[in-house]
């Protein structure tokens, strides 16, 4: 089959979230794109998108021409079962690199059924009908806002004496009354947000038994979006505050409420680009409170249950590769990390595939017979039937997303 591997010329956003220049590992990977230039030092570099997603696409480097299009034109390189899919000849995930120096928008992404409402609705806003459950790799040191807290901790929490008043009237504290009570913060106006925010700042820290974090939370967030953003107070008080280490993983389902905060990371998610957004972002920017509300899911209920564990994988035949194989019909995650002189193989998958490789270089023996040299910020399509094997002199970490149907 031609075309095992072709080469992508990928997108960087400048989102102001995003880290700077030289910081960025989203921009370093990007730099080294054809025609991509110096990083300048005073902009923000914040994802560089990977695949055939509309709004950023990749183009194949030899040709200029889109992925998407290629595919279209070749739909044996993704393959009869991804092709039959309500996907057709297409990737049927998104990946990303990620790097960003503060807290993304407070958001969820809709399931597939209110993303089917929203769409028929406001197809420009709302620019596909697919759900976007998502996984985030850490390549640096990743702090996230992901999910509720246990209940009896947000419960002992809102008996604070500045938080009383917007306890709900429920008989007993549960996910309904938590949707309540999140509803209720993010639509407190701006002055309340504030009063609140320095009211709880004033409590001792010993009230706040194993949340005492908070204080310092909101501090650290008022700072990136002033003490009058809601997004504060559900973050910091209702949410749990993560910190991964590289390659660490956590899961954020459909509708899973959550805001990441620092680092770098390897983010896929299913074919979408759907969001509402409630806080950390321009108030005119902001989506409806009732429906974010009425949409949230409360799973995970806790840092453990987030947690996204990888596994040895079956795929890596020299016992290098790692799987990151999250709850979603769409894709799984491989991790190749190899030490100087150390080689990878990976059996052929039967789906397409992108790769990236984040450190290090190598030689990467297509099966086809092609050999190619691969380093830092390339970016690569496998066809279905491709058979790689990775060997190096220095060192490598790349990542490699594949459709699982």
């Amino acid at each position: 089959m031609a075309d095992g591997v072709l080469q992508l010329v990928c997108e960087c956003k400048h989102d102001p979230w995003g880290k700077q220049g030289q910081s960025s590992l989203a921009g370093r990977l990007w730099s080294h794109m054809p025609d991509a230039g110096e990083l300048d030092n005073s902009e923000t570099y914040s994802e560089m998108w990977m695949g055939t997603y509309p709004s950023v696409p990749s183009r194949i480097r030899s040709t200029g021409k889109l992925l998407s299009e290629h595919l279209k034109n070749n739909p044996d390189l993704v393959g009869q079962s991804v092709c039959e899919s309500r996907y057709g000849p297409d990737i049927p995930f998104l990946p990303k690199v990620l790097s960003f120096a503060k807290a993304l928008p407070l958001q969820i992404h809709p399931d597939k059924e209110l993303a089917e409402r929203l769409h028929a609705k406001d197809p420009e806003k709302f620019g596909d009908s697919n759900h976007k459950p998502e996984i985030a790799i850490a390549l640096s040191r990743f702090e996230s806002f992901v999910g509720f807290k246990p209940l009896h901790e947000i419960a002992e929490l809102i008996r604070l004496e500045p938080l009383e008043q917007f306890i709900p009237a429920h008989k007993n504290f549960d996910d309904e009354a938590l949707r309540q009570l999140c509803q209720t913060l993010l639509s407190l106006p701006p002055d309340t947000v504030s009063e609140t925010i320095t009211k709880i700042q004033d409590i001792s820290l010993s009230e706040f038994g194993s949340n005492e974090n908070v204080p310092g939370l909101l501090d650290r967030l008022s700072k990136q979006y002033s003490k009058f953003d809601n997004g504060n107070l559900v973050a910091a008080l209702l949410m749990n505050y993560m910190v991964l280490e590289p390659g660490e993983a956590i899961c954020v389902p459909a509708d899973g409420i959550h805001a990441y905060l620092s680092g770098d990371i390897i983010e896929c998610m299913a074919r979408s680009d759907n969001v509402l957004n409630t806080g950390f972002c321009p108030r005119a920017d902001r989506d409806d409170v009732e429906l974010f509300a009425q949409a949230l899911t409360f799973k995970p209920h806790s840092p453990q249950d987030s947690l996204l564990q990888s596994r040895k994988s079956s795929i890596g035949l020299k016992g290098k590769s790692v799987e990151y194989a999250p709850p979603i019909s769409e894709f799984n995650v491989l991790g190749v990390t190899l030490s100087p002189t150390e080689s990878e193989k990976h059996r052929v998958l039967g789906s397409p595939s992108i790769l990236v490789v984040t450190q290090g270089s190598a030689k990467m023996n297509v099966g086809d017979g092609s050999l190619h040299d691969i380093g830092e910020g390339d970016v690569y399509f496998a066809a279905k039937d491709a058979e790689l094997e990775f060997s190096t002199k220095k060192g490598l970490t790349l990542y490699r997303a594949y459709a699982t149907f």
